[in-house]
């Protein structure tokens, strides 16, 4: 990726992305491997391409990912938000569309901590009366 390029951080759950994109033809590499190679879920690769459908900027932008930790659905909403950030800062414009479909908002729920005295977070032992 040479010349103008964006970077962003996207996070979700535990995964962080961190997102570079540059005016290109519209290849992703994430974690130096193909989109597809890594996610291998047609609806992550769809969840993950919605930021620029919504922008209308389809196979204009070349991205490059390093994302870690969480899970496969994490990261996909770690590199949309991390991909939409990006994209706001290339053009300004795309602000109010990405806004409108929430692409812009950190998804704040987290997983819950396990509480003593059961066997999960909200989880409890079987009660017996006697």
């Amino acid at each position: 990726m040479k010349g103008t390029h964006y970077y962003a951080t996207g996070r979700r759950k535990e995964s962080v992305a961190r997102v570079w994109i540059a005016p290109g033809t519209g290849a992703f590499e994430v974690n130096k491997k193909q989109l597809l190679d890594h996610f291998r879920r047609p609806t992550l690769d769809m969840i993950i391409r919605q930021p620029f459908k919504v922008t209308e900027t389809e196979n204009q932008y070349d991205v490059r990912v390093t994302v870690k930790g969480g899970g496969l659905t994490g990261q996909a909403g770690a590199m949309l938000l991390g991909i939409s950030r990006a994209l706001v800062k290339a053009n300004e414009d795309f602000k109010k569309p990405l806004r409108d479909a929430g692409f812009l908002t950190r998804d704040p729920r987290e997983k819950e901590r396990k509480k003593y005295g059961q066997p999960g977070a909200r989880k409890r032992f079987q009660f017996s009366k006697r």
